[in-house]
């Protein structure tokens, strides 16, 4: 039972990402018409630390199905603290969490107002399948962009993953970050150029790409707006001097990944 529950949340939130995430259908049709097996290294999820809903919270739900805690990352600039975990045969779950308390009250209050709306007693996996239970005024989400990109994607999209991304390693063609970047510009994706085109390096064990965000529609309480929506994520793993893969995440290189959904121009 758990692994079925494990596979249907997988399994529906794939598809609901690529509802808003067009591109992705795209990416994978590219790939599999060339031959190659898409494997998916790991999702990302945002959360809000506070009670109820910080990233160790929501992984309780991974860890009741297998999962274990694994890496622990620090973002002070952008006011968030994120963890990793992992469960072998499984993608890895990389949940990140927005440090309310370094907010300024503004920014609080709309964060704290739109929180207040979920009922009590929501489990981690109703909030799963909710995502979320607000609508924020457009003029609220334009306040949170310009002081925390982070929080007004959450705003907008509620706890759904932001990315789901490919294991490099196991395509065949396109077996290394460059040839793969190359591919993918060639067929006319953006990529994030934050920190430059490639993330990481093969020294710190992971190199990462993704494209920016596509967009999509979403119903604010003046309307529906365009904002920006998901993204996919590309990583090249290397092995340990033990001969193991490496399974981590490097700071620096995600606070740079975390500009995926940030509005180009910003």
């Amino acid at each position: 039972m758990k692994h079925q529950e494990l596979n249907n949340y997988f399994e529906t939130a794939f598809k609901k990402y690529c509802e808003n995430t067009p591109s992705v259908l795209k990416i994978n049709q590219f790939l599999t018409n060339a031959g190659e097996e898409i494997i998916n290294d790991h999702i990302a999820l945002r959360t809000f630390k506070t009670k109820g809903l910080s990233a160790l919270e929501m992984g309780e739900f991974f860890t009741a199905q297998g999962y274990e805690q694994k890496g622990e990352y620090d973002f002070p600039q952008k006011k968030l603290k994120a963890y990793h975990f992992e469960k072998k045969g499984y993608p890895k779950v990389f949940i990140s969490e927005l440090l309310l308390d370094k907010m300024n009250e503004r920014t609080k209050n709309i964060l704290e107002t739109l929180l207040s709306t979920i009922p009590e007693k929501t489990s981690i996996s109703e909030l799963f399948k909710l995502e979320k239970t607000w609508k924020i005024s457009f003029e609220d989400y334009e306040y949170l962009s310009s002081q925390t990109e982070y929080g007004a994607w959450l705003a907008a999209w509620g706890f759904r993953p932001n990315h789901f991304t490919i294991l490099v390693n196991k395509l065949n063609h396109y077996s290394n970050l460059e040839k793969l970047n190359e591919f993918l510009k060639e067929k006319g994706f953006l990529l994030n150029q934050s920190g430059g085109e490639i993330k990481g390096s093969s020294e710190q064990l992971l190199q990462q790409s993704s494209i920016m965000a596509d967009r999509s529609m979403v119903e604010f309480k003046d309307g529906i707006k365009e904002v920006p929506s998901c993204y996919y994520e590309f990583a090249e793993r290397f092995f340990k001097e033990d001969g193991q893969l490496y399974e981590g995440f490097i700071a620096a290189s995600a606070d740079k990944i975390f500009e995926s959904t940030n509005e180009l121009g910003k």
